[in-house]
């Protein structure tokens, strides 16, 4: 049975230190496998990839991730910040990897970006991604930027569909670099939304 947004009943909330499994969980949903892939090669003796994704959620991201809550169930969640005025220098030690995508996002100066944008396979389909971009709209919006950015895989048919439906256009591309990584794209395409 199809739901639409008005029957679906979502609440958006901060994520919490509880909330670090599942975030690590998003993450890699929203990186494609890289996030894990990256941890992977963190892992020290006795540690899994999910343990330093757990440990780094933790640390570094939920103070600035807004969770989604479909019919009071953790759904996915959103981690956007600033993208400054002015490019920041790649650093000489980023693994090679991640290159093309820091290149991107300093070609989005004034923007709000979107660096994650997860729901949890069981609940797409429903209109939460819909819902995490407007409110991502709302809070550049209100934060005086020019509009939103986001990186994605090429070969991510599914949330390329959702981001040409909530107005975001391609304006770059840099080729992937994968290093032993699995994924079927061959370049990461820089989106932006310009905000009227």
């Amino acid at each position: 049975m199809m739901l639409f947004m008005s029957q679906v009943r979502c609440t958006l909330r901060l994520a919490s230190r509880d909330d670090a499994p599942l975030l690590a969980e998003l993450v890699n949903y929203a990186g494609e496998g890289l996030p894990l892939y990256y941890w992977g090669k963190k892992a020290g003796p006795n540690e899994t990839a999910w343990d330093v994704g757990r440990r780094r959620v933790t640390r570094e991201t939920y103070q600035y991730t807004t969770m989604i809550e479909h019919n009071g169930n953790a759904a996915g969640c959103l981690i956007a910040y600033e993208n400054g005025s002015s490019p920041t220098p790649i650093p000489s030690g980023l693994p090679a990897i991640f290159v093309p995508i820091r290149e991107l996002q300093s070609l989005a100066p004034n923007t709000w970006y979107v660096n994650v944008l997860a729901i949890l396979p069981r609940f797409r389909g429903v209109g939460l991604g819909t819902r995490l971009l407007a409110y991502a709209d709302e809070t550049a919006s209100g934060r005086g930027n020019r509009g939103l950015s986001l990186i994605v895989s090429d070969a991510n048919r599914g949330a390329r569909r959702l981001y040409d439906r909530c107005g975001y256009q391609e304006v770059a591309s840099r080729p992937m670099v994968k290093e032993g990584w699995p994924n079927e794209g061959q370049n990461w395409l820089l989106l932006i939304k310009v905000l009227g």
